[in-house]
């Protein structure tokens, strides 16, 4: 009878044990398919697959360019200059741009725009291949590409609804990110190895090619191309009626101002990690292209957790914990001397500039009528990038003055004094923020 007895509890036991095993099965199951729900959506994984392939390049492209830039003029100053004029036509431009995203198809204006990047890789190439590059040739490439991302940033950004739809537009978003920073990481560690094996110009071929993926890719894709139905009125009317949108909407006024902050003086690694490299870490080429790869990790990682925690919403209080969290570890690189820890603390920015990054992306879209969506993209476009060049010449003047030492701790304080008083003005909106329960339905306002 004993026997018996032992025999079910240890039947029992074992049943309890493969349910449970069971339960944790699905629960994995059912976690993995919310992770990459968007991926059923055929549209999306056609473009998320040439965005893959064309992004890789663009990001080899681009650490080549920095070195090549650093290396013809050995002066931080003008790297961050590079920069500037990258970024300094989306800053005129971009507002303008949201009119025109709003008034034709989103998928032809993005053939147009990566049509024109295609291009100017080709160009870049060519110089490089003859020897005869110098540096206005490569700042004037710069300022044409800049002209042509600042219609091409919110036609994309504005055309992921008509990828996904309401339900999974924050999936998709998480996802676009994801494949951004898996191109961060492949992309500067592949140049690295052909700038070493096949030379500096292989890097811009490679990437003027990468670009026919994207294009063939958007050809494939079929959208209803729709535009929103309104009166069309002159561009400035429309440009003002756009950031009145915004100015009015507290959600998205507070958050453009916080995002304004963080864009402008917290993301300048692209400059500062060069000269970093170089004049701290005593380093050299491997070794700038090992800290891009690593900020790539730190962001890859980062936007695959935001995938997975879409479903619940979003987390403005984690929004506002990144933005003080990143000032605050760059002031603290002052004190980063070693290689290995700087790869770590990289990567560790990299995954908090992701986050903050997607959950502002995240607030614009969802916070936003369809009507308005490509202007108000303009605006987070207009913050995201068009600020840049005022960060890239803060961060190389900072590098220029004191050494590559003050790059990060410079930028980190700056962005650490702007966030304290605008936290205090705001300290109503943010307050509620942080009390609010997160919503269960993020798309209800799209």
């Amino acid at each position: 009878m004993l026997v018996y007895a032992k025999d079910r509890i240890s039947e029992r036991s074992q049943l309890k044990a493969r349910c449970m095993e069971l339960l944790i099965s699905e629960k994995l199951i059912a976690s993995f398919k919310a992770t990459f729900s968007s991926l059923k959506y055929p549209n999306f994984r056609i473009f998320l697959i040439g965005q893959c392939i064309s992004l890789t390049g663009t990001w080899m492209q681009k650490t080549a360019q920095v070195w090549l830039v650093y290396t013809l003029t050995g002066s931080p100053l003008l790297v961050g200059l590079l920069g500037a004029c990258q970024f300094l036509p989306i800053l005129i431009f971009t507002l303008f741009a949201g009119v025109f995203v709003d008034r034709f198809p989103k998928r032809y204006i993005i053939i147009i725009s990566q049509t024109v990047f295609m291009i100017l890789g080709f160009a870049l190439a060519v110089l490089v291949y003859l020897g005869i590059e110098q540096y206005w040739h490569i700042l004037l490439i710069t300022i044409i590409f800049g002209i042509a991302q600042s219609i091409d940033t919110p036609a994309r950004q504005s055309f992921f609804i008509e990828l996904v739809g309401k339900k999974d537009i924050m999936n998709g978003i998480s996802l676009n990110a994801t494949i951004f920073n898996l191109a961060k990481i492949v992309g500067p560690a592949v140049s690295g190895i052909v700038m070493v094996n096949l030379g500096i110009f292989s890097c811009f071929f490679i990437n003027a090619l990468s670009y026919i993926a994207v294009i063939l890719g958007l050809f494939m894709i079929k959208t209803p191309n729709a535009v929103s139905p309104r009166a069309q009125r002159k561009v400035l009317q429309e440009v003002s009626e756009g950031l009145s949108y915004v100015r009015n909407n507290e959600t998205l006024l507070v958050n453009s101002l916080i995002m304004g902050v963080i864009c402008t003086f917290a993301l300048n690694g692209d400059v500062i990690m060069p000269i970093f490299a170089k004049e701290v870490l005593d380093q050299g080429a491997t070794a700038y292209t090992n800290l891009m790869s690593a900020a790539g990790i730190g962001s890859f990682i980062g936007a695959i957790a935001m995938a997975a925690i879409a479903r619940f919403g979003i987390r403005k209080r984690l929004y506002l914990f990144n933005a003080i969290a990143t000032a605050c570890l760059q002031i603290l690189m002052i004190f980063v001397h070693d290689y290995s820890v700087a790869l770590v603390a990289v990567a560790v920015m990299g995954f908090i500039n992701m986050s903050f990054m997607n959950l502002g992306n995240v607030i614009f879209q969802v916070n936003t009528l369809s009507e308005y969506r490509g202007r108000v993209m303009s605006v987070f476009t207009f913050l995201n990038q068009g600020s840049t060049p005022i960060g890239n010449l803060y961060a190389g003047t900072a590098m220029n003055l004191f050494g590559g030492i003050a790059g990060y701790p410079a930028c980190g304080a700056a962005t650490l004094l702007l966030l304290i008083p605008l936290f205090i003005v705001k300290r109503e909106t943010l307050t509620s923020w942080v009390t609010e329960r997160r919503s269960k339905n993020p798309q209800r306002n799209v």
